[in-house]
């Protein structure tokens, strides 16, 4: 129990470093590029997307288990630390749409991931 638990906190870890990283090279390709700020939305949810499910595989290969529920867990939690961020960043934050959708694309990766992860070799 207690190596699922670590694997999933090293999943969630590595999603969120692979987010910060993915963000900082598009925040310079913002500042120092002709990039439309129209492409945050879109930017967001595929590093999002890509981050979580790097994460939730690396997270799953050791468990060899349950990759659903580890992978769902995974994008889970990220999503609360992302958003729980975000709300005490932001005193505005509110769940919308795009809030949704980021929530069921980060548990939908995490699953995918879960299951790659299981799966390898």
């Amino acid at each position: 129990m207690e190596k699922t638990i670590n694997q999933i906190a090293k999943g969630v870890g590595i999603s969120l470093m692979t987010t910060f990283i993915l963000l900082l090279i598009f925040a310079g390709l913002l500042t120092y590029t002709q990039v439309s700020e129209t492409m945050i939305n879109p930017v967001i949810i595929v590093v999002t997307a890509i981050s979580i499910l790097i994460g939730s595989s690396i997270g799953n290969i050791k468990i060899k288990k349950n990759g659903l529920l580890n992978g769902a867990l995974i994008g889970g939690i990220y999503m609360v630390t992302i958003y729980a961020t975000s709300s005490i960043l932001n005193w505005k934050f509110g769940v919308e749409l795009q809030s949704i959708i980021m929530i069921v694309v980060g548990i939908a990766f995490g699953i995918l991931g879960g299951i790659i992860g299981v799966n390898k070799k």
